[in-house]
């Protein structure tokens, strides 16, 4: 019984999702020159195999760091997950990476893959810590 424990453990810790930090000036480094006009048309296919059209940001490359400050690039895809704590109650929101853009003063998201309605605008001096990791959905881009 011991063994099987151990296993389970020792899968679930190999299946879990690594953790990644953006400082935000690494955000709005990023996202400098990339406004709501520099969106471009992706196609993105389910894990049932339908597809989905929407706008997305054009990176391609994500610069983030590991809880020791190394340097990682993820490469963006539909299934980056960005969560952001900002306020002074540590309010959480999560955004799919390639659902977002930084103007002057915010963030702005959609934090649903179907329906570009539901989404919210956070303010950048709010923002207390951004996380992203590779939720592993079964999304990726048609070319």
């Amino acid at each position: 019984m011991r063994n099987i424990f151990i296993i389970l453990v020792t899968i679930i810790a190999l299946a879990s999702c690594a953790t990644y930090y953006i400082p935000v000036n690494s955000l709005k480094d990023q996202f400098a020159d990339i406004d709501s006009t520099k969106l471009i048309e992706v196609t993105v296919e389910g894990p049932v195999y339908e597809r989905y059209h929407y706008l997305a940001n054009p990176i391609d490359t994500i610069r983030c760091v590991d809880k020791n400050g190394d340097l990682h690039l993820l490469t963006n895809s539909p299934s980056i997950e960005t969560r952001f704590t900002y306020g002074h109650k540590n309010e959480k929101v999560i955004f799919y990476f390639d659902r977002i853009y930084v103007n002057s003063n915010s963030v702005i998201g959609v934090q649903s893959r179907f329906m570009e309605a539901i989404g919210q605008s956070i303010p950048l001096d709010s923002i207390t810590k951004i996380e992203i990791q590779d939720g592993r959905k079964k999304f990726k881009y048609i070319r």
